[in-house]
This record gives C-alpha cells, sequence and structure tokens, in this order.
C-alpha cells in the first residue's frame, strides 16, 4: 500500500513536468512559466461545439470559443465581449448592427464579420441541436464590411440579444471544408456532429496544445486573445498565467486528496459536504459558496388522475416542509426555492409567489391539507385528523368520485447519481403516507427516468434538477407552454393554461426589458398558483481553491470556474 501511494504522489508531482517536457517547455523556460493546475471529474466527451453538451467538454471549450457578448460577473448584464459596443436596432427594418472587435483567431488571422455570419448560416442550414431555437427567426445577415454584421429578425425576439448574440463564433476557415462534407453526405447533421476536432481554433484566452486521453488536458495561453491587457466592464484582463492543466480524476475522494496535497490548485466541480468539515481544517484552502442558476423540483404529470387535481397538487405542496429539506438533507447548503427562476437571478426571480404552509410544523400542515382535501370532496377510511382534532396516520384515501386512491410512484435519479434528490423523494413519500395516499419513491437510471418522463409521458411524479440553467428565462415558456407537451417535449408536466400560453408568447416577442420582466413574473405566479412543479431547493455550489498559490478569483452566480476568473486570477 504504502509503495502504491508513493507511486501515485510521484505521478501528481511529476504530471506538470511531463507536459512541459512534451511541449518543449524545459529549461529556464519552464522555470519562469506559470500554470495553474485544475481538476476535473470526467473526460471531455468531445470537443466538437456543436456535439458538446456534457459539463467537462463545456468548462475546456468555454476558454477556447468566444460570444459577441458575455455577461458582468457582478450585475450579470450583457456587456460588449468580442463586439466592439452595444448593437444598434432599426425597428422599421427590425435589424440589429454589430461592429466588432479588431482580433484575431488563435491561428493568427484575423476575426471578420464573415466568421460570424458562417456561424449563424451554419446553425440553421444543419438545424443544429440546442442553438437552432436561437438563430431561425434570423431572416438573414449581411457583412457591409469585415468588421461589421447586421442580423435582421423575421419577428421581435427577446432572446436575441440574451441567447442569439451570447453564441460562441467558430472560424469560417477552420469549419467550412467539414461543412461542404457534411452536405455531401447521407446524413449531414450527423456528419457533422460527428467531425472529430483536435486542436479548435478560437478567440478565447487559452488555446488547447495536448490532450493525453484518460490522464489530461494542456492549454496554453493564446498570445492571440483580444482581451489581453485590455480594460472590460472595469476590469484588466490577463491571462496572467502561462496555462492550465486539466487533470481528470476518476473519483472525488482521489481529486480532493490532490487539492489537498498541492496537486491541483483547483478541483471544477462542486465538493460534497462531506469533505467539508476536513477541508476546511486545510490552512492553505479557501472554500468558495455561491449561488447556482438551479431549479430542483418535484413535478407532477397534470394529463391524467390522480394529479390533474389542482386541490391534490394544493394539499402535497402543503405536506411539503422545504426547511426540514434543506436543514436536515442538504445540510444547510441549499436556498429554498419559492418560484422556478432562482434568487440569485435577481432581475428575473418574482419575489411575491403564492407560499404554501410558509412557518408551519408538521401538525399544522398536515392539518391544513386535511381541510384543502375535504372541502374539494376526499374521503377516509380513517382521516389523518380524528374527531378531536388531533392528528392521526390517515388511512385509504378516497378521491371524490368515491373510488379509493390508487398507488402512484415518484421517481427520483438513484443515490449514486444524485443521493440527496433520492432521499428527497422517500421524506416526501413518508409526509404523503402519513395523510393516507400510497405513494411510492422509486429511484431509476437517469437515462430510463428522462425516458419515462419526458419521452414517453409514463409517469405519475417525478423529482429532478437543473444545474444550469440560462440567465434569461425563457426557459419558463418552454417548459410550460402548451405547444411543447409532446414526447421529447420540454413541458414534461402537460400543463395547459391558455393564459399562461398567451402572456409566453408575448414575453417572447417584447424588447422592452422591464415590460418583460413584468410579464415574467406574472408567468411565475401563474405556475405556482398551478403548481405543476414544485420547486424545492437549489443547491450552493461549493469550491476549493489553493490560495496559497493563486489568488484573483471572481465569483459569480454559478461559481468561481469561470473565463473572468482564468483571465485574472495571479499566482502568489
Amino acid at each position: 500500500m504504502k509503495i502504491t501511494n508513493f507511486l501515485k504522489n510521484i505521478h501528481y508531482l511529476v504530471l506538470p513536468m511531463l507536459v512541459l517536457l512534451s511541449l518543449g517547455l524545459t529549461g529556464t523556460q519552464s522555470n519562469a512559466a506559470c500554470y495553474i493546475k485544475i481538476g476535473l471529474p470526467e473526460e471531455p466527451r468531445t470537443l466538437n461545439i456543436w456535439l458538446a453538451s456534457d459539463r467537462s467538454s463545456h468548462q475546456i471549450l468555454s476558454q477556447i470559443y468566444q460570444p459577441l457578448y458575455k455577461r458582468d460577473p457582478d450585475t450579470l448584464k450583457l456587456i460588449p465581449w468580442l463586439a466592439e459596443g452595444e448593437p444598434v436596432f432599426v425597428a422599421e427594418t427590425l435589424s440589429y448592427t454589430v461592429k466588432i472587435k479588431p482580433s484575431k483567431w488563435s491561428d493568427g488571422s484575423e476575426v471578420t464579420s464573415e466568421d460570424v455570419a458562417f456561424t449563424g448560416r451554419l446553425i440553421n442550414d444543419f438545424r443544429i441541436p440546442r442553438y437552432v431555437s436561437r438563430w431561425n427567426f434570423i431572416k438573414k445577415i449581411e457583412t457591409p464590411d469585415k468588421h461589421t454584421v447586421r442580423f435582421y429578425l423575421k419577428e421581435p425576439k427577446s432572446i436575441f440579444l440574451s441567447r442569439t448574440l451570447t453564441t460562441s463564433i467558430v472560424q469560417k476557415r477552420e469549419w467550412i471544408k467539414v461543412v461542404k462534407a457534411a452536405r455531401g453526405s447521407e446524413k449531414p447533421l450527423i456528419t457533422l456532429l460527428n467531425h472529430k476536432i483536435e486542436k479548435p481554433v478560437g478567440t478565447g484566452p487559452f488555446v488547447l496544445t495536448e490532450w493525453k486521453q484518460g490522464a489530461y488536458l494542456f492549454l496554453q495561453k493564446n498570445k492571440y486573445f483580444f482581451g489581453a491587457g485590455r480594460e472590460i466592464s472595469g476590469r484588466t484582463l490577463g491571462p496572467y498565467i502561462d496555462g492550465i492543466i486539466f487533470k481528470i480524476y476518476a473519483t472525488s475522494d482521489a481529486a480532493i486528496l490532490a487539492l489537498k496535497k498541492g496537486s491541483i490548485d483547483m478541483f471544477w466541480w462542486s465538493i460534497q459536504a462531506g469533505y467539508l468539515q476536513d477541508l476546511r481544517r486545510q490552512k492553505d484552502i479557501q472554500i468558495f459558496s455561491s449561488e447556482k442558476s438551479g431549479l430542483y423540483y418535484l413535478g407532477f404529470n397534470v394529463r391524467k388522475p390522480p394529479f390533474n387535481d389542482l386541490n391534490l397538487r394544493h394539499a402535497v405542496a402543503t405536506l411539503i416542509d422545504k426547511n426540514f429539506i434543506i436543514s436536515r438533507i442538504l445540510q444547510g447548503l441549499a436556498t429554498k426555492m419559492s418560484t422556478i427562476v432562482p434568487p440569485g437571478n435577481q432581475f428575473w426571480h418574482c419575489p411575491d409567489t403564492p407560499r404554501y404552509a410558509e412557518g408551519l410544523n408538521r401538525e399544522e400542515r398536515t392539518k391544513k391539507a386535511y381541510e384543502i382535501l375535504r372541502k374539494a370532496g376526499y374521503t377516509w377510511q380513517v382521516p389523518p385528523v380524528n374527531g378531536e382534532g388531533k392528528v392521526v396516520k390517515g388511512k385509504v384515501i378516497r378521491l371524490p368520485n368515491g373510488h379509493p386512491m390508487g398507488k402512484f410512484t415518484i421517481l427520483t435519479p438513484p443515490a449514486d447519481y444524485d443521493p440527496l434528490r433520492a432521499m428527497v423523494g422517500m421524506i416526501i413519500q413518508e409526509w404523503l403516507r402519513a395523510v393516507g395516499m400510497l405513494a411510492s419513491a422509486k429511484p431509476m437510471a437517469i437515462g430510463s427516468l428522462i425516458q419515462k418522463v419526458k419521452g414517453r409521458h409514463e409517469f405519475d411524479a417525478f423529482i429532478m434538477g437543473y444545474g444550469r440553467l440560462d440567465i434569461d428565462p425563457d426557459w419558463v415558456r418552454n417548459f410550460f407552454h402548451s405547444d411543447n407537451d409532446k414526447p421529447r417535449g420540454w413541458n414534461m408536466s402537460g400543463y395547459k393554461n391558455p393564459d399562461f400560453d398567451r402572456i409566453a408568447e408575448e414575453s417572447a416577442g417584447t424588447l422592452d426589458r422591464e415590460k418583460r420582466r413584468k410579464l415574467i413574473w406574472k408567468m411565475q405566479r401563474m405556475i405556482l398558483r398551478d403548481i405543476p412543479y414544485i420547486p424545492l431547493y437549489n443547491p450552493k455550489l461549493i469550491e476549493a481553491v489553493r490560495k496559497d498559490k493563486f489568488y484573483g478569483w471572481v465569483g459569480t452566480l454559478g461559481g468561481i470556474g469561470n473565463i473572468w476568473s482564468f483571465c485574472e486570477v495571479r499566482p502568489n
């Protein structure tokens, strides 16, 4: 065992030098270089930006490919990034004109408006999933000169600024041959997505130099990065490091051990509660706690009994004690959700949505839920509140039509995928059984769960979560618009409300930000009134770094693992 540990330690120590040797950065050059070492929990699945959907691929590619506009880490407002200034809108032609900063690709060639136009046309021509909804309302794109691009919209779209203009831009020269080959193939989209990219050409602060499968990726500072030495949003950007070594760890245990030993400077993953006590005792480790742009919730199938009854959904919402879930299951490392937009997204978060049983204890919740159901015509063989007004265990609840309520299942991810959601399902099961409902929490492999809920709509209730919701809340419309109640559609609950649809459609075409906020707030109130989803909690994002080696981390919604940090972090 000692020999094995010794060999592991040697591996951690020599890895950076092996990378430098493989890159020819030895001798005085390597002595002067400053590389930050970051642990990742899994290998990136692809460097093809159009296929990448996993977290690790996104983490790597976010340092390479860049958009025209990015969000300020403090205010979350959109600011010019590759763009020179604010887009110029002409209402008569429904067009936006954007100027591009003088900038270069990582191969030294110039970034032009043709690259931007090519990116948009590529997305629309191939109808690339996850991107086409941001671009399919663009009627045409013009390039009056090499630093100017003009977009003409088919109709007003609020997400043009927040989603279209925040799409990463790819180099036309790198992709034109790939596009031509894909168009000539039998399945163009699949051919495009399956194209292997080994050395992406980007405009970001770093460029991929080496990827040793199963071990590490090495990103070196991009000498052509347009932001180097430039002040953007009041911040003078670097990077002030020479590169990043990303090391892959099979388990969190191994990554945490490497962090404690100083073999890595950051573990780019949320730290679980079980590690915190030990990490807080380490004098050279700093802990960051951040809000996530996330939503973890209980969803109902409102297409069929029993949860097509609003009264039953109200009763369930009354029985669920979110404070208990956060304090006992999540150990305080979460924020209570009172609406579907997380509180960290301050501009769009509605602060006055309906709340259920706020501040009530278990007995009071049971009595209130009992009254809701009793008035709606539900009966029991043994009511959960007896004739003396005392809470007892309810038995055999009957629907208003007199039939016994059948068994129903709350689907959850398995404990090895997310133990917290699995435990939440179990405690909700017990709360519902206490009033006579035959609820059963059932852990299920995440792929199978998604197929049953989103693909086939074969479920009663489920617990799911989104950990990286976009700042722009257009997803509220997508999640609940009746048009999306279809197999693999985003409206998984089957919620249908013509008034909601009308307001949602109006919000999608509203360009006035303040007016749109009022509409988004109305939508949140309607969802919390009708509760196809019960928002439960938003886990805190806990991150840890070595403070003895680097400083200057930039916190924002979603944590310190962001491009601002890697452009500003400096060695001690």
